[in-house]
């Protein structure tokens, strides 16, 4: 059974999914079910981790997840959630830590596909440069999120 949640956040809310046990997304912008009811017990330690994350009090997450992809995006998925709280990596470091250096732009796809925001850190991944480039919840919110872990990027010059 697919249950759903809102999690507000300090840039907007966050709806998130549970199927069979398991977070299957989060995804930014709160649409939920119109009577969702009360949070499974999964969703409400859902809420209160990323809740704790906002907050500064959380650096690792704990929850069962079921990201649904590709056997090369669940590796790039995995590789994500190697990336300590408050450090960045680029595309290429990513594509080289998997042995397939050539596979940037792959790696840049899997990245924008991430079901499960946050959790697994696809806003740590960065241009070779240092610059934010691309992230699919927006520049905004990527650059909120490292800022609110600490983590060291370049901005963007504004033409």
């Amino acid at each position: 059974m697919r249950r759903v949640a809102r999690c507000e956040s300090p840039f907007q809310p966050i709806s998130i999914v549970e199927v069979e046990g398991a977070i299957a997304r989060i995804d930014w912008g709160g649409c939920v079910a119109r009577d969702p009811g009360a949070p499974t017990p999964l969703l409400a330690e859902a809420i209160r981790q990323l809740t704790a994350y906002f907050e500064g009090a959380l650096r690792d997450f704990d929850l069962p997840l079921a990201p649904v992809g590709t056997p090369f995006q669940r590796a790039v998925w995995d590789e994500l959630r190697r990336i300590p709280y408050g450090q960045t990596r680029s595309y290429g470091e990513i594509a080289r830590r998997l042995g397939i250096p050539q596979a940037s732009r792959a790696i840049g796809m899997a990245n924008h596909k991430n079901p499960i925001s946050i959790v697994i850190p696809c806003h740590r991944v960065i241009g070779g440069d240092g610059r934010l480039v691309g992230y699919a919840s927006g520049l905004d919110i990527q650059r909120g999120l490292l800022s609110l872990e600490g983590a060291r990027f370049l901005e963007r010059r504004r033409p």
